[in-house]
């Protein structure tokens, strides 16, 4: 018997399912969806239709969604980007999507009302947020909608940063937060996605997918020997990213923020807990 779909990343429920999965599941309904874009700066995604339920991740400015369910105050939906499937406030899609041109490439931005820096800016935007840009000026960049936003900190779709390390040392200081994407709060594998999303390279959201999909395995030494700057660190429910041979960089909870140490302070720290080096995997050489 094959085992059933991850439904972190499939959406469907005893009584509804996305119509792809007609063949593949069980439900009451099939539905094909509706295209959604995010318009709030960010929005948490949770597993459960619950204020209280913890976030699974976050959404950000721009990304598309298919909306499965619009219920109750709660929508069901998938996002597009990593696939991941919950329920978000439906204020926070808009029906109206449009194609995005550019993204963030800072590692936060805002959107303003005007082209001047002294107005009152209407939102925060975080890495990798999604624009569409009107018109590219020398200052700001005029989206369709008709705010503003620093022409520096925003890059055509298709341009990527180079080292997805380099974007990941960006992020030193900031605080540790469960399912958070941005400069505001992260989490481990949220700042491992962010970080290669930002380079260009497909990351799914959790750490045991990532430790699953990503990149070659490493033989893990007793010496802890032989690691290169870009392989990643995996425990159980945990990953880092090597900046070099013996540093790890990793938002954690245990310095409830972004933070850089050696590897072997945070092998001996989960070790006193029981937990074990499960992986190292290393990304091709373009990627690192």
């Amino acid at each position: 018997m094959s085992a059933p779909l991850d439904i972190r990343r499939h959406a469907y429920r005893p009584d509804l399912a996305a119509a792809s999965l007609q063949d593949a599941v069980e439900a009451q309904r099939y539905v094909e969806g509706e295209r959604r874009q995010v318009v709030h700066s960010s929005t948490p995604l949770r597993a459960e239709p619950n204020a209280r339920s913890s976030w699974t991740t976050e959404v950000l400015f721009g990304e598309h969604a298919t909306m499965f369910e619009d219920k109750d105050g709660w929508a069901w939906v998938q996002l597009a980007r990593d696939g991941y499937v919950g329920y978000v406030r439906p204020g926070a899609l808009t029906a109206q999507v449009k194609p995005t041109t550019h993204t963030v490439r800072a590692l936060g931005s805002f959107l303003y009302p005007a082209a001047d820096v002294k107005a009152p800016p209407w939102l925060h935007l975080g890495m990798t947020c999604e624009v569409s840009v009107a018109e590219m000026g020398p200052v700001f960049a005029r989206l369709v909608d008709g705010s503003f936003v620093p022409a520096r900190h925003i890059a055509e779709a298709g341009r990527h940063a180079r080292d997805f390390v380099a974007v990941a040392e960006r992020f030193m200081g900031a605080p540790y937060l469960w399912g958070g994407k941005t400069r505001l709060g992260l989490d481990c594998s949220g700042l491992v996605q962010v970080a290669l999303h930002a380079a260009g390279i497909a990351c799914p959201r959790d750490s045991d997918m990532q430790q699953a999909e990503l990149g070659t395995p490493v033989e893990v030494r007793e010496n802890l020997d032989g690691l290169e700057r870009g392989d990643l660190v995996f425990w159980k429910g945990h990953v880092g990213i090597m900046t070099d041979a013996f540093l790890l960089l990793h938002a954690n909870a245990h310095h409830m923020g972004v933070a850089i140490e050696p590897l072997r302070a945070a092998v001996d720290r989960n070790l006193r807990a029981g937990q074990l080096v499960t992986a190292v995997k290393r990304l091709p050489a373009k990627s690192a």
